[in-house]
């Protein structure tokens, strides 16, 4: 049996870019202050000292340079992982992820395909300044050519992030921030892999089908466990990957319940409530006993943190919009 380590999602982050850095030789980390300093939250700590400066590199902070030399490294074979330090900051290189990193395998039809993997930490609540707490991952679900991950635990951020990096086609990994550090699990030590594309049941449930990823799925869990005190039995689906999403778990957890409510952080215009939402109605359209509710962050810049608590989803916010897809 493995050995395993009580660690935070974080810790999962650093154990598994050590793990494939130790794997794989082509694997390269790249990003500003990702060396030395081990990152601007610690996800990279020790790397540098133990793989050097030439398989984990300081870059100069420009995002847009970051992730071009990421995609000329693998066009030519390697394996980089740029990081970005929030997501927020992923704007001005997005020229380079919509234009280069989702269109080179077709533009070259599959002569080269780009083996990288571009991490940032995303979303609210650690009150931090403009920029920082976007949870903008529609963005990079609606461009093809691109998987998009966004993990919830220690476990899976491990073995998810594995995946990523072996997968031969680019990979946007974004990190729920708010849950770096909130709890531990046992994560392996030994090398796996988390399957792209499959989502997890976090929680059985028979009354509404609850669908969440990231940071959210934490909060969702508890407040499908206050539910369960007045008799609301929640299904809770932690999507893991929102592209490709996980169309059949999405269907199957929903003709269980005929009720859903979709949980997300990022604003609920055009959000993946939406594509969620749609999925049920054009797949599942006969099992419907009630509107699917969405319970997100709201259409307006994300807040400075004196409405930061307002803004996100709170357990009590959950257990509304649950409630009323339960009670119609």
């Amino acid at each position: 049996m493995s050995e395993t380590q009580n660690l935070t999602l974080v810790q999962a982050v650093r154990d598994g870019l050590h793990t494939e850095l130790a794997r794989d030789d082509d694997v390269v980390v790249l990003g500003q202050d990702v060396g030395k300093n081990g990152g601007v939250f610690r996800a990279t700590e020790g790397l540098y000292d133990e793989f050097g400066g030439d398989r984990v590199v300081d870059t100069p902070l420009a995002e847009s340079g970051i992730i071009g030399c990421a995609v000329g490294m693998a066009a030519m074979g390697m394996r980089p992982v740029p990081e970005i330090q929030f997501s927020g900051f992923m704007y001005p290189g997005y020229d380079q992820i919509v234009s280069h990193m989702a269109r080179f395998r077709t533009r070259t039809r599959s002569r080269f395909t780009l083996p990288m993997t571009l991490r940032a930490p995303y979303g609210g609540g650690i009150r931090a300044p403009e920029h920082h707490s976007e949870s903008k991952e529609a963005f990079y679900a609606h461009e093809a050519g691109l998987k998009v991950v966004m993990p919830s635990t220690p476990y899976d951020t491990k073995g998810l992030l594995a995946s990523a990096i072996r997968d031969p086609d680019p990979v946007v990994f974004l990190e729920p921030k708010l849950v770096y550090r909130a709890f531990r699990e046992a994560v392996p030590d030994e090398p796996y892999t988390v399957p792209l594309g499959e989502a997890a049941t976090r929680r059985e449930g028979e009354d509404v089908a609850v669908f969440t990823y990231g940071a959210m799925a934490r909060r969702t869990v508890e407040a499908a466990e206050n539910l369960a005190e007045d008799g609301i039995e929640c299904e809770v689906v932690d999507l893991r990957t929102i592209s490709p999403l996980d169309r059949e778990a999405i269907v199957e957890a929903f003709e269980r319940t005929g009720r859903a409510a979709v949980v997300h952080e990022a604003p609920k215009s055009g959000g993946l409530a939406a594509e969620i939402t749609s999925i049920i109605q054009e797949e599942a359209l006969l099992y419907q006993e009630a509107p699917v509710k969405r319970v997100a962050g709201f259409d307006v810049p994300y807040p400075l943190y004196a409405l930061e608590d307002y803004y996100l989803p709170s357990v009590k916010r959950i257990e509304e919009g649950i409630r009323e897809a339960a009670e119609f």
